[in-house]
C-alpha cells in the first residue's frame, strides 16, 4: 500500500479449499472510496520487494486530493431462482397420518414442480471520501466505509427424519434448517492518507487504517435426535454459528525527498490483525443439560513492524550515452504470531458422553497457546539503464536474512526493446522466495476425542512440537522460485493498446499441510518415545514442487463519436495451469512406516492445486458516456473447474459459464448521480451437485449433495442475481 508492505490476516486457512495452508492480505478491509489506482507489477519481484513477490506485486495507491469529496449509499439484494433445487409444499403422509419414507429411510416430500425462488442477502454499503488541505503545503485525505450484509441461503430441503416418524412434530419440522451461502457481516473501516512539504525538497507523509468486522457463519444443522445434541438444551435441534470479530489496524509514516542528486525515502510501518472466534446457538454435549449455548473460543493475532530506507540517483557512466538509475535500500522486519485460548467450557470434556468442546468449533486449548516471533533484515541494489534509445535493461539483487530459517539471495534481469513506434518487446528472469509464515510454523489446534474413556488428541501441530518432531517434522525452509516471463505491447491503431505476457514459474519446496496421518502410524511412533493420547496429527512440511505456466492478454480501446458519445472497451484473457511436478519423500519416521509423499499430500489436495481454479478466464467490458448518461456492460467467462473428491466417481465438474453485469448511471446534477445495476443479470447458477445412485453402483451420493446442492469451488459463487441501486453526492 503506497509502496509499503501491508500485513497479512491472522487467519490461517486449514480447511478444504483452494489456498489451504495460507494467510492472505485482507483486501476487503480497504474501502473502494480510498483507492486512487491499483498498480500491478507482473514480473517476479522478490529481488526488489522480498518474500511473497514470486509472481509480482500489487500496489494499492491511496487518494491524495487536498479538496473535494464524495458520499455514496448502495442498497441491493439477491433476487434469484435456485436452478435445479426443487420447492416442496410439505410432507407426504400415509392413512395413519405418519410420514411416508422412501427407500433410503428419508421422509417423502411433496414437490410443487418449481425451483426455489428467494430474495435475500440485503446489503447496505455507505462510502465516503473527503480531501482537506493542510495550509498551502499539504493534504489530508480521509475515506471510510460501512457495510451491513445479511446472509444468503441456497439450501435444498432436508428430507432426513428430524424427530421420528411417530412424533407429530416430524410433519411440521423445518426442512430449510441449514444456512448455505454468504455469511452475515457488518464491518466498518476508515483510512487516511496525508503528506506535508516540510521544505521544497522534503515531504513528511503518513497513512493509516482502522477496521472492524463482525461475522456470523452457519455450520451443519444438528438434528434433535443427533448424538451431538442434548435435547434438554436444544429440544428442536440447533444450527450452530461461528461468530468472528476481526480488528485490523495499520499505520505508516516516513520522510522522502531529495538531497543534492540523491532521492531518498525512509519509513516505518506497523500492522496488526486480530481474529477472535465465538460460538453461538450451540452447546458442549459432554456438559449435558447444564451446558451453556454461547462460548468464547479464543483467537489469533498477527502483527509486524517494518522499517525501510531507500536512496536513488541518476549516475553518468562513461561507456553509455544515457545516465544509469542506481538505487539501494535496506529493510528490517519484525513479526509476531499468537494463538489465544478460549474459555474452559469451549474445549473441556465434561462428565457426559459426547465430544468435548463447543459444537462446530471447539475452542483453542491452553496447550494450543503460543507466541512466535522472528525478524529479518535485507539489503538490495537496483540498476536501470537505457543501453540505446530503444533498449532498456534493469538488474536487481537482494540479500535477506531471517532469524528462523536463514538467509537467501535473489536476483532479477529484465529488458525492454522498442522495435518500432507502437511495438515493444519485454522479458524478465528472476529468482524468488516465500518465507514460511509464522502461522504455518506455530498454528496449533487440537480437539479431544474420548475413546473407551481415554482422552485422545487429534489436530494440527506446529513443526517444533514434540508430536510433529517425533513424526519427522523439521523446521520449515523458504519456498524457492524461478520466474521466466516474456511479452509485447503493441498499439496497432489510435486508441488501441494490447499487452500480451507469457510466464513460467517453477516453485520448489512449497509449504503444504499434510493429510491427517492415520492412527495406526501415529500411535506407535509416539508411544515409542513416551507420548501417549494422540490419535491423529497433521503438520506443515516443504512437501511439493510445482510449475505454473500461462499467458495474460489485456486490450483497451477508446472510441469517441460525435452523436453517440464515448466508448471505452476493455478485454482480458488469462490462461493459467499449475502442475504438481514432484511429491517430496515422507520424512524419516513416516518413511520407515512405509508412508510416501502421496500419503502426505494425496489425490484430493493435488487436484485442488491443479484443477481447483479455472484454467481460463475472459473479461469483456464496455463503458459508455453520453452527456449526463453512462452505462457499463461486462461479460466474464470462467473456465471449467474441478471440485475433487476422494475418488474419481465423486469428483464434481463445474462447467464453464458466462456471467453478465450491467449498470446504468445518470448525472441529475453536477453533484448528484443515481445508478442502478445487476450483477449476474441472467441469474446463472452452477450445476447442482450429483445426487441419487452413484454411477459405479456403490450406493448413493451423500444426502448432503441434496441439502447443500452446490460446490463451494464455483468460481462465480452460487448466490445468483444481485440487483442494486446507488446514489452518489460529489463536491
Amino acid at each position: 500500500m503506497n509502496g509499503k508492505r501491508r500485513h497479512t490476516s491472522a487467519l490461517l486457512n486449514v480447511n478444504g479449499s483452494v489456498g489451504r495452508g495460507s494467510s492472505a492480505v485482507d483486501l476487503n478491509m480497504i474501502p473502494a472510496s480510498a483507492i486512487e489506482r491499483i498498480e500491478v507489477l507482473r514480473d517476479g519481484a522478490a529481488a526488489q520487494y522480498g518474500s511473497d513477490a514470486i509472481a509480482g506485486v500489487i500496489n494499492v495507491v491511496l487518494k491524495t486530493a487536498p479538496e473535494g469529496g464524495s458520499l455514496s449509499a448502495t442498497y441491493g439484494q439477491h433476487v434469484t431462482t435456485i436452478s435445479g433445487v426443487p420447492e416442496f409444499s410439505g410432507v407426504a403422509t400415509g392413512p395413519d397420518g405418519r410420514p411416508l419414507l422412501d427407500s433410503r429411510g428419508n421422509v417423502q416430500l411433496i414437490p410443487t414442480g418449481k425451483d426455489r425462488s428467494v430474495n435475500d442477502g440485503e446489503t447496505l454499503t455507505i462510502q465516503g471520501n473527503i480531501g482537506l488541505p493542510i495550509g498551502e503545503r499539504g493534504f489530508f485525505n480521509v475515506s471510510g466505509e460501512f457495510r451491513d450484509r445479511n446472509p444468503t441461503n441456497r439450501q435444498g430441503f432436508d428430507p432426513r427424519v428430524q424427530f421420528s416418524v411417530d412424533d407429530p412434530r416430524e410433519i411440521t419440522a423445518n426442512r430449510l434448517n441449514h444456512r448455505f451461502g454468504n455469511a452475515d457481516v457488518q464491518d466498518i473501516s476508515v483510512f487516511y492518507n496525508m503528506g506535508y512539504n516540510i521544505t521544497d525538497e522534503i515531504e513528511f507523509y503518513s497513512f493509516a487504517s482502522l477496521g472492524d468486522r463482525e461475522g456470523e457463519s452457519a455450520a451443519f444443522f444438528r438434528r434433535p435426535n443427533d448424538s451431538r445434541n442434548t435435547p434438554e438444551v436444544q429440544p428442536n435441534g440447533f444450527l450452530p454459528f461461528i461468530v468472528t470479530d476481526v480488528q485490523d489496524q495499520s499505520a505508516a509514516a516516513g520522510v522522502r525527498g531529495s538531497l543534492g542528486e540523491w532521492q531518498f525515502d525512509t519509513s516505518f510501518v506497523y500492522g496488526e490483525d486480530e481474529f477472535n472466534f465465538g460460538v453461538e446457538n450451540s452447546l458442549n454435549t459432554s456438559l449435558g443439560p447444564l451446558s451453556q449455548t454461547e462460548f468464547d473460543a479464543g483467537g489469533l493475532r498477527f502483527r509486524h513492524y517494518v522499517a525501510n530506507a531507500d536512496v536513488q540517483r541518476m549516475l553518468d557512466v562513461g561507456f553509455l550515452d544515457n545516465p544509469v538509475s542506481v538505487a539501494f535500500g535496506a529493510e528490517y522486519r519484525d513479526e509476531r504470531y499468537q494463538v489465544k485460548a478460549g474459555e474452559t467450557a469451549s474445549f473441556i470434556q465434561g462428565p457426559f458422553p459426547g465430544a468435548a468442546g463447543s459444537q462446530v468449533f471447539p475452542g483453542f486449548q491452553p496447550s494450543n497457546e503460543v507466541t512466535g516471533d522472528r525478524n529479518s533484515w535485507a539489503v538490495y541494489a537496483d540498476f536501470d539503464a537505457d543501453i540505446t534509445e530503444n533498449w532498456n535493461i534493469a538488474i536487481a539483487g537482494r540479500f535477506e536474512d531471517f532469524s528462523d530459517f536463514g538467509s537467501t539471495l535473489n536476483g532479477k534481469l529484465a529488458t525492454r526493446y522498442q522495435v518500432i513506434d507502437g511495438l515493444a518487446l519485454r522479458g524478465a528472469v528472476s529468482s524468488g522466495f516465500r518465507a514460511p509464515s509464522l502461522s504455518q510454523q506455530f498454528f496449533t489446534s487440537t480437539a479431544t476425542n474420548f475413546i473407551d474413556g481415554v482422552p485422545n488428541e487429534v489436530g494440527t501441530f506446529p513443526v517444533g512440537s514434540d508430536v510433529a518432531v517425533a513424526l519427522g517434522a523439521t523446521p520449515l525452509d523458504a519456498e524457492e522460485s524461478l520466474n521466466l516471463s516474456a511479452g509485447f505491447v503493441i498499439d496497432p491503431l489510435p486508441g488501441l493498446n494490447i499487452a500480451v505476457d507469457f510466464y513460467r514459474i517453477k516453485i520448489d519446496d512449497r509449504i503444504v499441510l499434510t493429510e491427517n496421518l492415520p492412527s495406526n502410524v501415529v500411535v506407535p511412533l509416539l508411544e515409542g518415545i513416551g507420548i501417549t493420547g494422540v490419535q491423529r496429527a497433521r503438520f506443515f512440511i516443504n512437501g511439493i514442487d510445482t510449475r505454473t505456466t500461462g499467458v495474460d492478454v489485456v486490450a483497451t480501446y477508446s472510441y469517441e463519436t460525435d452523436d453517440f458519445g464515448l466508448f471505452r472497451f476493455t478485454g482480458g484473457f488469462n490462461y493459467n495451469e499449475t502442475d504438481v511436478t514432484e511429491l517430496l519423500a515422507a520424512p524419516g519416521p513416516l518413511a520407515q512406516a512405509n508412508l510416501t509423499g502421496e500419503d502426505l499430500f494425496g489425490r484430493l489436495e493435488q487436484l485442488r492445486f491443479e484443477k481447483g481454479q479455472p484454467k481460463t478466464k475472459t473479461n469483456l467490458a464496455v463503458n459508455w458516456l453520453l452527456d449526463e448518461l453512462g452505462a457499463t456492460l461486462r461479460f466474464t467467462r470462467f473456465g471449467e473447474t474441478l471440485d475433487p473428491g476422494s475418488t474419481e466417481v465423486t469428483d464434481e465438474i463445474i462447467d464453464s459459464a458466462w456471467i453478465t453485469d450491467i449498470e446504468l448511471r445518470y448525472d441529475f446534477k453536477e453533484w448528484l448521480q443515481l445508478a442502478a445495476g445487476a450483477n449476474n443479470l441472467f441469474d446463472k447458477m452452477p450445476d447442482v451437485s450429483p445426487f441419487g445412485p452413484r454411477p459405479d453402483g456403490n450406493g448413493n451420493f451423500s444426502i448432503f449433495n441434496e441439502i447443500l446442492p452446490f460446490s463451494s469451488f464455483s468460481p462465480f459463487g452460487f448466490n445468483g442475481r444481485f440487483i442494486y441501486a446507488r446514489a452518489t453526492l460529489s463536491w
